[in-house]
């Protein structure tokens, strides 16, 4: 006779709560939302400053501004230095968490690829 009662998930549904949190811990859950929000403003992000770029692009066709090439390359270096080290704070900040930082970073690594 099955012992589990029919409403309970399945063991193979790796995203039940009753699962990450019983089999694998909060900090996983942790670092799997930090890194869901991290994915999801960096999209936001990158389509704002695609957006600005375009119009900069279009008020220089105009004439109304001048934007040479070197500053341009420096601005998204500086824009791609700032968002490594962003994650590469959230990366440590979540490995701290606990003795289970290992769950931390690895619920983060996930939560990126699902964002």
């Amino acid at each position: 006779m099955n012992s589990h009662p029919l409403t309970s998930a399945p063991a193979n549904d790796i995203f039940s709560s009753t699962f990450l949190i019983g089999n694998v811990g909060a900090p996983f859950v942790i670092g799997l939302a930090v890194s869901y929000f991290a994915k999801k403003m960096l999209r936001t992000v990158l389509f704002l400053a695609g957006a600005a770029i375009v119009l900069l692009f279009v008020a220089e066709y105009y004439g109304v501004v001048n934007i040479s090439n070197a500053d341009l390359q420096h601005a998204a270096d500086s824009a791609t230095e700032a968002a490594k080290s962003s994650g590469d704070f959230l990366v440590h900040r979540l490995t701290s968490i606990t003795s289970q930082g290992a769950s931390a970073a690895g619920g983060f690594f996930v939560g990126f690829k699902l964002g």
